[in-house]
């Protein structure tokens, strides 16, 4: 009979969710221990014992901004906004471009590198599982049979790397109003290859 994963207790989720909060406000790249249990009212050796190791710690951080990124990707979902992979790719970068959620966007963007330079350990995995729920969901908002051809693959696919790589550029240079047209340009040529056949 296989035992079930242990539930996390209380303490633990009271202070995941502090450093989580700390993470977004800092980053992950350099954190310590100490300061991160300092600020959030802990102490290192409270944190490796309930995380079992720093690797241990950094997983928990990064399983809780997927957890936040699968909740973006649900709320594009909304049950009355029109169908359809551009309205969806629209309310997407909505959502990206303003400018409360950059510092949730740094974090991902920071994950997502180190998960590419850095494929073992706590960043393994988080780059690939991204991309593949961003088209997963992306994929549910095309017809079926726009969803299940290869032109379907490849226009999701498309869409998702023009969102990302306007997201990096956003990023990096805060110019919303430029990315944002040329997101919006995008989305009026993958609506015209629709509706041109």
């Amino acid at each position: 009979m296989s035992q079930e994963a242990p539930t996390p207790s209380a303490r633990q989720a009271e202070l995941l969710e502090a450093a989580y909060q700390y993470a977004i406000a800092h980053g992950l790249a350099d954190l310590s221990l100490r300061p991160l249990a300092e600020a959030i009212g802990s102490s290192p050796r409270v944190l490796l014992f309930l995380f079992e190791s720093k690797d241990g710690l950094l997983r928990a951080l990064l399983a809780r901004a997927r957890a936040d990124e699968l909740a973006l990707l649900d709320r594009v979902r909304q049950p009355k906004s029109p169908a359809g992979l551009v309205p969806a790719v629209e309310r997407l970068w909505t959502w990206l471009a303003a400018t409360e959620h950059r510092p949730l966007l740094r974090l991902w963007a920071e994950a997502y590198t180190r998960s590419l330079v850095q494929p073992d350990g706590a960043w393994a995995g988080f780059a690939r599982a991204t991309v593949e729920d961003w088209l997963g969901v992306l994929a549910g908002f095309q017809p079926p049979p726009e969803r299940d051809s290869e032109d379907g693959v490849i226009r999701r696919t498309l869409a998702l790397a023009v969102v990302r790589g306007a997201l990096l550029d956003l990023l990096a240079t805060d110019d919303d109003a430029r990315l944002t047209v040329a997101v919006e340009h995008h989305l009026a040529l993958l609506q015209g290859s629709t509706t041109g056949g």
